[in-house]
């Protein structure tokens, strides 16, 4: 099987738990970092999926290899189902962790405990030079909390309280112990089962 990957994503948070996952499945993989003269790829899809395929199929192109890309987007069921595919730019373009998590607190300011239902999902895909593709996805419901809450994680990890966590939000959680759970925890690991069984 190919176990020789390149990362799509240059977020360093994003990557160290993407290898954390891959490697504890398929123990020999090899995952490059984005070589640092291919640009940022815009993200242009309507959806999760377009928008992961759209950065596989850039890396493979500048590369000529296989490559692994992910999508992930936040839905808030008091907001519409927002940010959904803006998620990592919801406060705007070159938006900060703290910008994203400040205006999602702001937009549901006054809304009930019972009210902030919330789900992440992560579309992850595997991309290789011949055209084919694997695809995987990834969800994990849950609430927002009404504040931050936590130091680890990252995003808006201090202020999604996922069900099944114990009362903790994924930012007062171990890196283990949310990946157990995790939105991208589940598509990476069913992504790393199907390259297991492409052989």
């Amino acid at each position: 099987m190919t176990r020789r990957f390149v990362l799509a994503t240059a977020n360093p948070d994003k990557a160290a738990e993407i290898r954390s996952v891959l490697s504890a499945v398929l123990p020999g993989l090899v995952l490059s970092p984005r070589p640092a003269d291919v640009p940022e790829v815009a993200e242009t899809g309507a959806t999760l999926v377009e928008n992961a395929r759209i950065k596989a199929m850039a890396l493979v192109v500048a590369t000529g290899e296989a490559a692994i890309a992910d999508d992930t987007g936040l839905e808030v069921d008091a907001l519409g189902g927002a940010p959904g595919v803006r998620t990592a730019r919801y406060a705007g373009e070159g938006a900060s962790y703290d910008d994203n998590v400040t205006r999602l607190l702001e937009a549901l300011s006054g809304t009930p405990v019972a009210e902030r239902r919330a789900r992440f999902v992560t579309v992850a895909i595997a991309r290789f030079p011949d055209g084919s593709e694997l695809l995987a996805e990834g969800a994990a419901r849950g609430r927002i909390t009404l504040a931050a809450r936590g130091r680890a994680g990252f995003g808006y990890d201090p202020v999604f309280e996922p069900d099944g966590g114990a009362g903790k939000t994924f930012a007062e959680m171990a890196p283990a112990g949310k990946d157990a759970i995790s939105h991208r925890g589940g598509a990476f690991r069913a992504l790393a089962l199907q390259l297991r069984e492409r052989g």
